[in-house]
């Protein structure tokens, strides 16, 4: 047992990093390439027999700092950092299927997710079929024949949960591999590997960062399969993770617990006043035990207005809540569905998975809760007939 294993998330995310020199926290090796002081050290590296560093496209120590601590956070033997969330996502499905395999996904998936896997892996002739969340839960021979199951708990703008104990267990049944995207709850709230679960990633731009000046994704799992990430599509792919980026987000992880329990607060009381608001007809976002295992709501929500609101006045109303895609950091954002449904391109998930016209999807940032919603309220009377 690890001397850190007794110690409670947020402690072990914020304890010292202990470097050689004293140093609180990891040095940024900003570097290409390492050398070796021998030709035998070399040699060795070559041929496997040590794990020294020798490229930062397949290794370097301060993402190897990183990759530790999401590891550690998700419960998981071995992490891989990547460059973007869906460089996670790609480079994860990729290392696990091929021609003539089928993908189950669950409906609502995160819209690149959705594009990725209509504009790049149905051409090379792998199945992809989209499912409810019910389906996944219900229908025990459901997974049967499929190589894997790419899942979202709670899924991307509708935020509907998944018990994932029982999907994990019908997979098993069925040999089927089962990723999640883990970006909405975080370790904090949720650990998928401990409910059976067989690989988690996350866009580390969102919470893990919190802070809006990262690009970045990671994947989590046993060291078998992290593994096979590493020898085919890390290193092939190329999509790594800069060391800059890397000692970003390990600063992003100190604070993780307290940004969550503090993007929850205000969740929970954006909930329970919305709830009571006569503009708005149905919210979406699951709390504590919605399912086994989720502890808590995050600060990313969605809810539905009536006819009575010009959304595209309320919107222009806002002040503190500014228009943009993400989620995560600190700053608040909405995003209506009505413009996310007229993105341009040759797939919108929006459109084929029935996202209601009228919702609106909120991140909750760390400004003053009240602050919020006063603004939200205000917005709300000042674009209603």
């Amino acid at each position: 047992m690890s001397e850190r294993d007794d110690l409670h998330l947020a402690t072990w995310l914020s304890a010292a990093f202990g470097g050689a020199d004293g140093s609180v926290t990891p040095p940024i090796h900003q570097t290409s390439l390492f050398t070796f002081g021998s030709y035998r050290e070399f040699e060795d590296r070559m041929a496997g027999r040590t794990a020294n560093a020798i490229y930062t496209r397949v290794q370097n120590p301060t993402v190897a700092a990183f990759e530790a601590m999401m590891a550690r956070a998700e419960g998981g033997e071995a992490a891989v950092g990547f460059a973007s969330g869906m460089a996670a996502i790609s480079s994860t499905v990729l290392a696990f299927l091929k021609p003539g395999d089928r993908v189950a996904c669950v409906e609502h998936v995160y819209p690149d997710s959705y594009r990725l896997f209509e504009r790049l892996l149905r051409p090379f002739g792998i199945d992809v079929a989209y499912h409810p969340v019910s389906a996944f839960e219900e229908d025990a021979d459901l997974l049967r024949g499929v190589r894997l199951a790419y899942l979202e708990s709670p899924n991307s703008v509708m935020f509907q949960p998944m018990n994932l104990p029982r999907v994990a267990a019908h997979a098993r049944r069925h040999g089927t591999l089962t990723v999640i995207d883990n970006s909405w709850a975080s370790p904090v709230l949720q650990r998928p590997l401990e409910l059976g679960i067989d690989i988690v990633l996350h866009s580390a731009s969102k919470y893990i960062s919190g802070h809006s000046d990262t690009v970045a994704g990671v994947t989590v799992a046993s060291r078998e399969l992290i593994g096979r990430l590493r020898d085919l599509t890390l290193p092939l792919l190329g999509a790594k993770l800069a060391p800059f980026e890397a000692w970003l987000l390990v600063r992003g992880l100190r604070t993780l617990e307290a940004r969550m329990r503090q993007h929850q607060a205000t969740a929970d009381l954006f909930v329970d006043r919305l709830s009571r608001h006569p503009e708005v007809t149905r919210i979406h976002s699951p709390g504590a035990n919605t399912v086994p295992g989720l502890t808590g709501r995050s600060g990313l929500l969605s809810f539905e207005l009536s006819e009575a609101v010009d959304i595209p006045r309320f919107a222009d109303a806002l002040r503190l809540f500014r228009l943009g895609v993400s989620w995560g950091g600190f700053e608040s954002l909405i995003l209506p569905a009505s413009a996310g449904l007229a993105q341009a391109g040759e797939q919108n998930s929006m459109q084929r998975f029935g996202v209601p016209a009228r919702l609106v999807r909120i991140s909750l940032g760390l400004e003053n809760a009240d602050d919020l919603w006063a603004d939200l309220e205000t917005a709300l009377g000042k674009s209603a007939a």
